[in-house]
């Protein structure tokens, strides 16, 4: 894959970029293979935007629109609205443990999503890409109602696979109605779905085809398993595809005729993105800022989410672009893998994996929980958590190696020098040490450049590895008896690799990173800081240990309260 070539521009104009994650929905609670298979490496990537000194905006929101959210409400005895304001805050307050650092964080049921959804619809409507149709749609007979797509199971016609859902195979990624799967079912009691005839209006995908086709073929920087899924796709040929449904809960239809019904949540929810923009925009006093990010050209738009969810994103919303103009399309698709638990596919209802909910109970810090969910962000290829790498990674990399290093070097500095070292100008082995960090730092930018997440983080450690290879190599505790200002000219070596860790860490490790450098007092964050030479450091009281070792203890208390799923009803039933 090539880099996305993200650098800030020579002439005075930065570049903007919009990173955006894929909408989760409210029916249920986010596990950590939704946290790594969007949200995290989202939030990665936007820190690293933001210090690369561009104009940088992380949206997202909770998709709460369509039967899933009715379904889900009529099963708890709630009213939609209950259900989606209860389990909209138990989202925005996870992500934010995780210290996923949205600037907008918005809801799919807002007055401003009603709005833009409508505006887009007759855009479209107006430029002739939407016509008229009858859908057979799946109906349960005992729960009467028309049952969403997801909510039909049965055996995919393509590949065999048993539990196939009716939007969309899971197994091999076809992408499938209702009536195509093999004995549906109703996923809800498990009764056999009749099928009724039912008006609605469709997008007629096939008149951008020729121009999506064109557009996926120029993405160089797309990953392999993106572009060939979506071209694989587009050889089927496109179809009209219903953007309606009959229900109560969701975007209305502006259109006579079909006022009564809602458009489907795939069609609404992708908007979410404009309308959390535009958000973001009037809640700081500007109702027009979102048109730069979603307009002007030289804005470079960042999708991550699962692959589960790339044909819709490289498909079906472009598709919706095209037919309305004027409007950004995405430049890269970041679609990750499934992260697995312990050898399954982590499941809320077999209460197998490790749930997000639960995970502040456990006791450790949130930036703990990221380094070991960085390592497993699945990129390229299906990860899997194990407790046993979890301790492993934690105890022997981040402890062992990178918080070793920036310990022993602070505390000897303290302990020694009073936190105060200067040297004018590094030589010899100094300079060397500082040279070899500065070119591992580049790497490390670069990688990042790429969202090349994993690779990136295991050149910080490389960093770390260094740094300490030196530190004992130097024996400082020796020369500090024998060469002073020469034990000097090492720590202080020390130090600065230290500062270009913890100013790389950031994108990462969030607040462990700005801990060690309010301790070293650096003055400027940014990337430029990395390998740099600062005559003067002065710390800002005494070190403290930046990671502490994760014993058997807390791994099982771990393991006992991070593996227990709370049930949605009992946030309604406490």
């Amino acid at each position: 894959m090539r880099a996305p070539h993200l650098t800030v521009a020579k002439n005075t104009r930065t570049e903007r970029v919009l990173v955006l994650c894929a909408l989760p929905y409210t029916n249920q609670v986010p596990h950590v293979g939704n946290l790594v298979g969007s949200h995290l490496p989202a939030d990665i990537f936007a820190r690293y935007c933001r210090l690369k000194g561009m104009e940088t905006l992380f949206v997202g929101a909770t998709d709460e629109n369509g039967t899933p959210t009715e379904v889900a409400a009529l099963e708890l005895g709630v009213s939609p609205k209950e259900l989606t304001d209860v389990l909209y805050r138990v989202h925005r307050d996870i992500y934010s443990w995780f210290e996923i650092s949205y600037d907008s964080f918005s809801r799919t049921s807002s007055p401003t999503h009603h709005k833009t959804t409508q505006e887009f619809f007759m855009e479209i409507y107006g430029k002739g890409y939407v016509t008229e149709g009858v859908l057979r749609l799946p109906y349960c007979e005992k729960d009467r109602l028309f049952l969403p797509d997801r909510y039909v199971e049965g055996t995919c016609p393509v590949c065999g696979y048993e539990l196939a859902r009716g939007d969309q195979c899971e197994k091999c990624s076809t992408l499938l109605d209702p009536i195509q799967l093999i004995n549906p079912r109703c996923k809800i009691d498990g009764s056999a779905p009749v099928f009724k005839d039912s008006k609605q209006l469709f997008l007629e995908l096939g008149k951008v085809q020729d121009r999506l086709k064109s557009w996926i073929d120029s993405r160089e920087v797309w990953r392999g398993h993106v572009t060939s899924l979506s071209l694989g796709w587009l050889k089927e040929g496109l179809k009209k595809r219903s953007i309606t449904r009959d229900l109560r809960w969701g975007v209305p239809v502006p259109l006579d005729g079909y006022r009564d019904k809602v458009f489907y949540v795939w069609f609404d929810a992708p908007i979410g993105y404009i309308s959390a923009t535009k958000e973001w925009g009037s809640a700081n006093g500007d109702p027009d800022a979102w048109k730069k990010f979603w307009t002007l050209p030289e804005t470079r738009i960042f999708n991550f989410l699962g692959k589960d969810n790339i044909p819709f994103h490289t498909i079906f919303w472009p598709g919706m672009l095209f037919a309305h103009g004027g409007l950004n399309l995405p430049y890269d698709v970041v679609g990750l893998q499934f992260c697995n638990y312990e050898g399954a596919k982590i499941s809320k209802s077999k209460n197998w994996g490790v749930f997000c909910e639960s995970i502040p109970k456990v006791g450790l810090d949130p930036d703990i929980w990221r380094y070991y969910l960085i390592s497993i962000i699945p990129e390229t290829r299906d990860t899997e958590f194990k407790w046993d790498d979890f301790k492993n990674k934690v105890n022997n990399e981040l402890v062992a190696n990178l918080g070793n290093f920036i310990h022993r070097t602070t505390t000897f500095a303290w302990n020694n020098f009073g936190g105060e070292v200067a040297v004018e100008r590094a030589a010899g082995e100094e300079e060397e040490l500082v040279g070899r960090v500065a070119r591992l730092g580049e790497d490390s930018l670069g990688l990042l450049g790429e969202v090349r997440f994993r690779e990136a983080m295991t050149k910080i450690l490389a960093m770390a590895d260094l740094g300490n290879e030196y530190f004992q190599g130097r024996q400082p505790w020796k020369l500090v008896k024998e060469e002073r200002e020469e034990c000097q000219r090492v720590i202080h070596a020390c130090l600065m690799a230290c500062e270009s860790i913890a100013i790389l860490l950031q994108p990462f490790l969030p607040a462990s990173s700005a801990r060690v450098l309010d301790l070293l007092g650096t003055p400027d964050r940014g990337f430029s800081g990395v390998g740099r030479h600062r005559a003067h450091v002065k710390l800002n009281g005494k070190p403290e240990v930046p990671f502490r070792k994760l014993e058997d203890s807390q791994l099982e208390t771990a393991k006992t309260l991070a593996t227990k799923s709370r049930p949605v009803k009992d946030y309604f039933n406490p």
